[in-house]
């Protein structure tokens, strides 16, 4: 059986409105001390939209640090004092323009063990209408829709590349591809 880290003391050293950074000290498996560095999140949503036409609905956007285009599910951040379904019709709603009236819930994964302690909760969205999006000022989106065929095909030729979206599709295609 693998030893539990034991947990020192911790600390927040920056934050900003969607994460803080912290370094703990903890106790190592040979039972001396370190350092551990990573990102707290509240959480975050993505959400794959299901269109009347049997299509799926992404989203293009620019992202910086790579400094190019990205195509990703819906989604963002947890917003404290809201619940998981909530932030995610929020999300749906205001990067997409979309309102749906029904969220299935398909589980929850962690972008980045090693370096965050974010879990998002995932979403298939149903009986989509036109909404007005209203993203804030450092996003622009374009939506795109695609059959899941096309959409394994950017991933097999890396125009899809966001670790996010690749996570979101296998558990879509794991769990969701049943009609409840």
């Amino acid at each position: 059986m693998l030893k539990q880290l034991r947990r020192i003391s911790s600390e927040e050293l920056n934050s900003n409105p969607w994460w803080s950074y912290r370094r703990d000290r903890y106790l190592r498996p040979n039972d001396t001390e370190g350092d551990y560095f990573y990102i707290q999140t509240p959480g975050s949503v993505a959400i794959v939209p299901e269109l009347a036409n049997g299509k799926l609905l992404l989203l293009k956007q620019f992202r910086y640090l790579n400094q190019r285009e990205c195509i990703e599910f819906p989604g963002g951040g947890g917003k404290p004092g809201m619940s998981v379904e909530d932030v995610a019709r929020m999300e749906l709603l205001e990067e997409a323009g979309m309102s749906a009236t029904e969220l299935i819930s398909i589980g929850e994964f962690n972008p980045m063990n090693g370096a965050t302690d974010e879990l998002c909760q995932v979403f298939i969205a149903r009986g989509l209408t036109e909404a007005e999006a209203s993203p804030e000022p450092t996003e622009e989106f374009e939506r795109i829709e695609v059959s899941l065929d096309e959409l394994e095909g950017l991933v097999a030729d890396g125009t899809v590349w966001d670790g996010m979206t690749l996570a979101v599709l296998s558990l879509y295609k794991l769990r969701g591809l049943k009609k409840s």
